[in-house]
């Protein structure tokens, strides 16, 4: 146990965000630095729980008691050494996990939890700092060759925890960088691109082959890919967009957030001096309150937004966790990221149980206005409330309401893997589809689902492969049987 007192004479303490007059003005991290100590000091909150319910609810099963006792005795090299055994990428999970780990801690029933994921990421950046993230190359090479379909972060780990046991690893995405969601879809204010290249960087030195701008199943066919590889591992994550058929949905000024967030990122990677959809001097509204939703948010204010307001259909979470969701799950509370903080400085508006009836336009095309309605909840079908209806300014509208599932047309069709009712690919345990040598991670065969159990379920995917591949496997299995897909 870290310090039997910890939990006791030391409260919980996060980073503070840069002031938002100063942060809004870049697209660096919003968090100040945080001191060694005062992490230490955090770490020694851990009360190295009897049976540490952590450990459920991080789908990686990290080892937090561990790591938090090594970094309150300042074994830092040691610490990251017991992160790395279950999570390959930290650095990600760190930034941008909601943290159900959190949830999950035993302190956390009646006092504020053990900040898991701040130790978590300043592991990970120390260890960078002092150089003892290297290359782990294979002594030993197999001789087979495997591909892996999509380069977020179910396809990274999978390629990664592969590469390492021998074999030849392939990674396509059609993106022109590689990194999926991780690159084009996660603001560089939530994580910046740096981090995500030096890892790729350590697996391109580990011997993973990296293949962008190949579209799987147009520019290569299944079956030129099945007969390239003695494995397939289809990690392409959940991109069919939910929309929102509306009256006015063709107006120009109407963009998914997928379309709209992966310019503005080109833009910082340097491809455009000003990204091609801007919301400079305009209204914006953002339709979904989820983390894209968020995303989207504080991109706009970034590019200059004149006004911007966040729909949501559902009603507003509430501060404390319900009785419905008690301890040790993951609670649905109401948010304050560091883009609604921004939004509140703009005066913006975070607004709950509406619905859009119809995009309105102007004499060119444009989307000049959106009608609104106030809805009830689930319980009443979301029926609108008689009377409410309003117009409110918008001149750019982006849709974050979510995905739907994987994008069937070419590589799915192609191979003719079986689906579920949800139109997710099917998997078992080991993570194998109903083609031979073909299997899913991700939120391919998952659902729309969170970046730790993107990386959990690579690690499990890789680890079925293997086994396929060699007869048996010392690759780890990190997912708790009550976790994996059925057979």
């Amino acid at each position: 146990m870290a310090d039997p007192k910890g939990f006791l004479t030391v409260r919980r303490e996060l980073p503070k965000r840069r002031p938002v007059d100063v942060r809004i003005r870049s697209w660096s991290e919003v968090y100040e630095d945080f001191g060694r100590d005062r992490l230490e000091k955090q770490a020694s909150r851990c009360m190295d729980c009897g049976i540490p319910f952590c450990h459920q609810g991080c789908p990686l099963g990290n080892l937090i008691p561990e790591w938090n006792d090594l970094v309150y005795r300042k074994d830092w090299h040691e610490a990251i050494e017991r992160l790395h055994a279950t999570n390959n990428f930290p650095e990600f999970t760190g930034r941008l996990c909601p943290a159900p780990c959190e949830s999950a801690c035993v302190l956390g029933i009646n006092q504020d939890p053990v900040t898991i994921k701040r130790v978590e990421v300043e592991i990970i950046d120390r260890a960078f700092a002092e150089g003892w993230v290297r290359p782990r190359p294979p002594a030993v090479k197999t001789g087979k060759k495997v591909a892996v379909v999509g380069s977020g972060p179910a396809g990274l780990a999978a390629a990664q925890q592969l590469t390492r046991a021998g074999h030849d690893v392939k990674v396509y995405e059609r993106a022109d960088r590689i990194g999926g969601l991780l690159r084009y879809g996660i603001p560089e204010f939530k994580m910046e691109k740096r981090h995500l290249d030096r890892r790729i960087a350590q697996m391109r030195a580990e011997g993973t082959e990296f293949k962008t701008s190949v579209n799987v199943g147009v520019d290569v066919t299944a079956d030129d890919l099945r007969a390239g590889h003695d494995a397939v591992v289809l990690a392409g994550g959940a991109t069919a967009w939910r929309d929102l058929p509306v009256a006015g949905r063709e107006l120009k000024g109407v963009y998914q957030a997928m379309e709209y967030l992966p310019p503005s990122n080109k833009a910082q990677e340097g491809d455009y001096e000003e990204s091609p959809i801007s919301a400079r001097g305009k209204h914006v509204v953002v339709i979904g309150g989820g983390d894209t939703g968020a995303d989207c948010i504080g991109t706009a204010i970034r590019q200059g937004a004149a006004s911007v307001t966040q729909l949501e259909i559902m009603p507003r979470p509430p501060q404390e966790r319900p009785d419905a969701q008690p301890w040790p799950t993951f609670p649905l509370l109401f948010k304050v990221e560091s883009a609604h903080e921004e939004l509140a400085d703009l005066g913006g508006d975070r607004v709950y149980a509406v619905s859009t009836t119809e995009f309105l336009g102007d004499a060119d095309g444009n989307v000049r206005a959106l009608r609104l309605v106030e809805v009830g909840g689930p319980q009443d079908g979301f029926q609108p409330v008689e009377g409410t209806e309003r117009e409110i300014p918008a001149e750019l509208v982006t849709l974050a309401m979510g995905f739907l599932g994987p994008q069937r047309e070419g590589l799915l069709d192609q191979l003719g893997v079986e689906l579920d009712q949800r139109g997710n690919v099917v998997r078992d345990r080991d993570y194998k589809t109903s083609v031979d040598g073909v299997f899913a991670a991700g939120d391919m065969g998952r659902g729309q689902s969170l970046i730790v159990w993107a990386i959990a379920e690579g690690r499990a995917a890789a680890h079925g492969v293997d086994a396929f591949l060699s007869g048996e496997t010392a690759l780890p299995y990190p997912i708790p049987p009550t976790a994996r897909p059925m057979a």
